[in-house]
């Protein structure tokens, strides 16, 4: 009953597949009919390999979408455009931060801190942590998707692949246009840009918007409180210098800034450790058990009454469950032509991310699990190189050097946690004992350990040589070699400390006979802030360090053949990395804030790109293996006092394989099909970890995390003249994943169920483009689904996506 009108969305979404890639005997008829009308696709312009050219041409697995089709179906977030690049998944961790996996590669850490194993960047700078692209999407010219390892050619490595979002650049003739949007949840957005010549050799382009809804879609299942309000706005001003035929300037400064409501969790069950716990907070088991969620509307959350105030030595977290983070990038190409095949480019970034939040992923009404997170990156990044071209062959030199200063940081609040109703239960029976030196209360053990603050600071930096180059064997025949040398350096400092004497009765006396009992070591007291990180070691409380060293080398070569005129074979081997990475853990021992050492993937890919029916279809299919080395993952660590907790650990091997691919189909000039899909198998091999029980456990054969084995999505485009002067367009897009986990272990609980999802719209234009009127509609079958599963240490809970929005836009240009 749940998923009835998912499974009509997926039905409906299969047929039309299986009819579109049936291949033309399905469509003869009408294809006889419309012969005479019908014309070819358009060819989409890429610059998947830092030059200009058609993404048909490219021997890699590339899906590119223009900007006018991503406006059409209302796509305004990164996590949307998993709608065209189906083996593109977006889950959320409880902290926020978005865990990108591109072909079952991902990494599902949930620090601000962590860059990913799929790069995204925006005109070719990196933006390397996914948090930098959580401001709204607009004014784009197209996205590329390039999927397998990335680092001959852009700035740093990554083992899944990397997206490139391309904004639209200034205009030579003056034009603008202005978009106001209403919708459900009282939603209303605005929208726009400006472009045009503003000197001699000098134009500019200045576009923004702004996205406001003021109800919230998630609606707390005692209260009737509301979670959900979107308030977040961006602006982005694009300067072009061309003063001579040589030099080109291009500079951007992009800013947003986010103060929406951050996402409550859907509580469905309990930890190991923790599902017949006498400490349980009183009621939670029984709300649990009542209230298990059926839509993405119902959620729960701790009342401010509770968590909002002081008790005792443990102060609480005020305020409204909201975000408030704002982003500032700078870019800056120059590019001068030394000669008439040979030219010399300096790209330049400057990054600036701040994060304060406050958050609640306790799956219920109850001071389970809150978080208050504190995060600052400032990035900065240079890339010179040389690129040039002669009759047979194009190559590019370069060198690239990016540093981060990051800081990562959260205060916890989790007063009603069933782990902490142990720790003051045990702490109470040892205030007698000479563990109590600080001579603790019995009051002030009751109040200990509602919070504690995990802070990390995170210096790194990354520099590499590069060179890349395809040489014409013959007219059919292309040869692409490319290689980088990379060293990366990562300096940390960090732990788990207390804040303002909360800590200070549980760690003081609780932990000191624990660690006594199970290392035969007494540490020394901590005073109120300082570090309450365990070294089994040195046998003492302390800062966490580490330095990460590494050098990895990157390569690829590919060969191109072209034996017909609109068909390309490919093939190509290649080598990517992903540095390695430091967590900020609520970290009880100091090996939980150990690093991951880097990742290495060498993938073999084959695939051909065929142009069929006098180019009125485009096939582009590529089948590809993945052998996986040093797998990032966040895993269990055996904790002596808690159970299990949060680690990073490199899992030695893994491989995935696997065929994916897209269709695009003009049936008549009216009207085309895109459609592409995904079929993956993904799999863990030979690692013995520990799961949620404390337990060892034997992980071989188990699938990536937010790896579906199946996936499909299928875009209609429409577009007719009505009369002479107006003009009909619509847009449906569907999107179908199976089953994937959030786990290694297979528990049922930590699924993530197949759903499929409909966006659409349909709007009128004036043919001279004065207007245009639209409404669209997201998520339209209302299917319940969820992108994540995670615990907090006593509940498992889920991470919904939203349910059905819908609008209508006005857009007026000039």
């Amino acid at each position: 009953m749940l998923h009835r009108p998912g499974a009509r969305a997926r039905l409906i979404l299969g047929a039309s597949v299986l009819a579109l890639l049936a291949g033309p005997e399905a469509y003869a008829q009408a294809a006889a009919q419309t012969a005479g009308q019908e014309t070819a696709l358009e060819t989409l312009v890429v610059t998947a390999q830092r030059r200009e050219e058609s993404a048909n041409s490219v021997g890699m697995a590339i899906q590119a979408v223009r900007g006018e089709v991503l406006e059409q179906l209302h796509v305004t977030d990164t996590r949307d455009l998993s709608a065209f690049a189906p083996s593109f998944t977006v889950s959320q961790s409880y902290q926020g931060v978005p865990t990108y996996t591109l072909r079952g590669i991902g990494f599902n850490t949930i620090n601000l801190s962590a860059t990913s194993t799929v790069g995204t960047y925006v005109d070719e700078v990196a933006y390397a942590y996914p948090f930098m692209m959580t401001g709204p999407v607009f004014d784009l010219e197209r996205v590329e998707v390039l999927k397998g390892p990335q680092g001959t050619l852009y700035g740093r490595n990554t083992t899944a692949g990397l997206i490139d979002f391309v904004t639209r650049k200034p205009t030579e003739d003056v034009e603008g246009a202005l978009t106001a949007e209403i919708g459900n949840y009282q939603t209303k957005n605005l929208e726009g840009y400006v472009s045009g010549p503003l000197a001699e050799g000098l134009a500019g382009r200045l576009a923004f918007r702004m996205e406001n809804s003021d109800k919230g879609w998630q609606v707390s299942n005692t209260r009737g409180e509301r979670l959900g309000e979107a308030d977040r706005w961006g602006v982005r001003g694009s300067l072009a210098f061309n003063p001579n035929d040589r030099l080109s300037v291009d500079a951007s400064v992009s800013y947003w800034k986010n103060q929406s409501d951050t996402v409550a969790a859907q509580g469905i069950g309990f930890t190991p450790a923790t599902a017949n716990s006498p400490f349980l907070a009183p009621g939670l088991a029984d709300y649990i058990a009542a209230n298990p969620p059926t839509k993405a509307t119902q959620a729960d959350w701790a009342p401010e009454s509770v968590r909002g105030v002081d008790i005792g030595i443990g102060p609480g977290h005020a305020g409204p469950l909201r975000e408030d983070n704002t982003f500032l990038g700078v870019k800056l190409k120059v590019a001068y032509d030394l000669s008439d095949s040979v030219r010399l480019v300096s790209l330049t970034g400057y990054n600036d991310l701040k994060r304060r939040a406050l958050f609640d992923w306790s799956g219920a009404p109850y001071e389970i699990l809150l978080q208050r997170a504190v995060g600052d990156i400032e990035s900065f990044s240079e890339e010179l190189h040389l690129e040039g071209s002669t009759d047979r062959a194009n190559w590019l030199v370069g060198a690239y050097y990016a540093k981060d200063e990051i800081l990562d940081s959260n205060r916890t609040l989790l007063g009603q946690n069933a782990n902490v109703g142990l720790i003051r239960f045990a702490g109470a029976g040892l205030l007698a004992t000479p563990f109590n030196t600080g001579g603790y209360t019995a009051e002030q053990m009751a109040q200990a350990f509602r919070t504690y603050v995990d802070r990390g600071d995170i210096e790194t930096k990354t520099w590499s040589v590069f060179a890349n180059g395809d040489y014409r064997i013959t007219e059919a025949l292309k040869l692409t070699l490319g290689v980088r040398y990379t060293e990366d350096k990562q300096d940390y400092a960090g732990c788990s400390r207390d804040f303002n004497g909360s800590m200070l009765p549980n760690v003081n006396v609780v932990n000191r006979a624990l660690y006594f009992q199970t290392y035969g070591v007494i540490p020394d007291q901590i005073a109120a802030n300082a570090c309450n990180t365990f070294d089994p070691a040195t046998g003492q409380f302390g800062l966490v360090t580490s330095t990460l060293d590494e050098n990895n080398v990157a390569w690829r070569v590919a060969l191109d053949w072209t034996p017909a005129e609109n068909l390309l074979l490919f093939g190509s081997v290649s080598r990517g990395a992903k540095a390695g990475a430091t967590p900020i853990n609520a970290a009880n021992i100091s090996t939980q804030n150990a690093p991951a050492n880097q990742e290495l993937l060498t993938a073999y890919e084959v695939g051909f790109k065929a142009g069929l029916l006098d180019r009125r279809m485009q096939a582009n299919v590529s089948a590809f293996y993945y052998d996986y080395e040093d797998k990032q993952l966040s895993v269990y660590f055996a904790d002596p006092i808690y159970t299990a907790l949060s680690r990073l650990q490199n899992v030695p091997k893994g491989e995935a394989y696997g065929i994916d691919g897209e269709v695009t189909w003009r049936i008549m000039p009216e009207l085309t099909l895109i459609a592409s899909g995904t079929l993956l198998h993904t799999e863990v091999k030979g690692y013995v970890g520990i799961n949620a029980a404390g337990q060892p456990q034997d992980f071989d054969g188990a699938p990536f995390l937010y790896s579906p084995k199946r996936s499909f999505a299928l875009t209609a485009l429409y577009s007719r003249e009505l009369t002479s002067e107006l003009g009909l367009q619509a847009a449906v897009n569907a999107r179908w994943q199976s089953d994937s986990h959030a786990d290694l272990e297979g528990d049922p609980r930590f699924v993530i169920e197949d759903y499929g999802l409909v966006n659409a719209s349909i709007g009128l234009h004036s043919l001279d483009e004065r207007w245009r009127v639209q409404l669209w509609g997201r998520n339209l079958t209302d299917e319940y689904y969820w992108t994540a599963v995670s615990s907090n240490a006593n509940v498992v809970v889920r991470f919904p996506g939203q349910p059905r929005t819908y609008g209508a836009s006005l857009t007026l240009s000039f």
